[in-house]
């Protein structure tokens, strides 16, 4: 048997913050104390809260094509990822693939083959130090899916499958003369052919709903939820169809609908910390003012999540209530709440410890299946020196640090 013990911590538990100490024995949480210990790692008063877990995030992308026309192998890209995610607070990150009839693009982008980037991913997840998942991105306009969704199946690193409808001028991107401009560039073909183009893929894509046999096929196996909803009728199909959860709804009246029909809430973490969307959409400040939010995602900006919960401890929600949504409410969504997202006795050992630092979250420790993953190694006031030193020091004179 392994023991860890963390002590001098402020310990964001799910209803309430403790200063004190922690134990650890091998994988999992097995003690919680309200006082300091003389042993153990001192974190310095740092903030301790369960591993953040993020159920989307498209930024393997970001890695794997830094640029439009460089190509970096997915495996210097997933591992430089896997540090980048640790180093932001995330322990569980469910990385977004593509799947749809459009699969003639490089691996890892929006064209690219989803169903080969997620086979991959499995392949190298093992080999990782946080926890790595697969967050499917499914269109909804393509025939037949029988045997793609057979092979979903078989990939037990899948961790959600989201419906994404790929018709022209609905949903996120509703101005249709901007998509067909971009496709003529992207293409280097004239605006007429680029409107021809898209008014045949407008009517296949209206004339194609998989939503029906995706419910069939994997309702109860893999969570489902829906992405980009913007009217009511949206919503209603998607929660008829096996949707628990509505991620990223465009409008509030998305968001109002969800949470009437039971369905859980997702906006990502880099609108509210912007202040509003990117693209026009609903802005995350509005959704929460009404309770309508229960998860945040990092979307494509990992540092935004620790930058997030804190502002919103700021703006007068307490940690404990903002942390839940980017822990114990995704692992819950995800199947796992029972056994990881919150500081609790038996839970699994996925912890952060960080300093709030000009606003966002100064990372020093992670902890995945009670091993340390990550250290930021020097302590910013004292340069050169680890944050343990002081305590082995103060041991030296006889001094306990608290």
């Amino acid at each position: 048997m392994t023991e860890t013990i963390l002590t001098n911590a402020r310990i964001i538990r799910p209803s309430r913050e403790i200063q004190g100490s922690l134990v650890i024995e091998d994988e999992c949480i097995t003690d919680i104390l309200p006082h300091n210990l003389l042993d153990g790692i001192d974190l310095c008063g740092a903030i301790l809260i369960p591993g953040i877990v993020d159920i989307h995030t498209d930024y393997i992308e970001r890695e794997i094509a830094p640029r439009p026309s460089a190509k970096i192998p997915l495996e210097l890209a997933l591992h430089v990822m896997d540090l980048r995610a640790l180093s932001c607070g995330l322990t569980t990150i469910c990385s977004a693939a593509r799947i749809s009839e459009e699969r003639d693009g490089a691996a890892g982008s929006w064209r690219g083959d989803g169903l080969a980037l997620a086979r991959s991913f499995q392949n190298l997840i093992p080999a990782m130090r946080a926890h790595h998942l697969i967050h499917i991105r499914w269109s909804t306009n393509f025939e037949p899916v029988e045997h793609i969704l057979d092979q979903v199946l078989e990939l037990k690193s899948i961790a959600n499958l989201v419906y994404n409808d790929d018709t022209p001028g609905q949903r996120q991107f509703r101005d249709i003369e901007a998509q067909i401009r971009q496709r003529a560039t992207r293409q280097n073909i004239s605006l007429e052919e680029a409107r021809r183009l898209m008014d045949e893929r407008t009517e296949r894509a209206r004339r194609i709903n998989n939503r029906a046999e995706v419910k069939r096929r994997i309702a109860g196996s893999i969570p489902i939820g829906s992405h980009d909803d913007t009217t009511i009728e949206h919503v209603i199909e998607a929660h008829e169809t096996g949707a628990t959860l509505c991620e990223m709804p465009c409008t509030i009246e998305a968001a109002r609908k969800a949470k009437e029909l039971g369905m859980m809430v997702c906006m990502g973490a880099p609108n509210y910390y912007r202040g509003g969307s990117h693209c026009g959409n609903l802005a995350c400040h509005d959704a929460m003012a009404e309770n309508l939010v229960d998860i945040i995602c990092s979307d494509y900006h990992f540092p935004s999540m620790l930058a997030c919960a804190l502002r919103m401890a700021e703006e007068g929600m307490s940690l404990s209530a903002a942390i839940k949504m980017f822990t114990a409410n995704p692992a819950h969504y995800l199947g796992f709440g029972d056994t990881a997202g919150s500081i609790e006795i038996g839970k699994r050992a996925d912890l952060v410890a960080f300093h709030p630092h000009n606003g966002y979250g100064d990372v020093a420790y992670v902890w995945v299946n009670g091993k340390e993953r990550f250290s930021s190694l020097i302590d910013r006031d004292q340069p050169g020196r680890h944050p343990g030193e002081e305590r082995k020091q103060s041991e030296k004179d006889g001094v306990a640090a608290d």
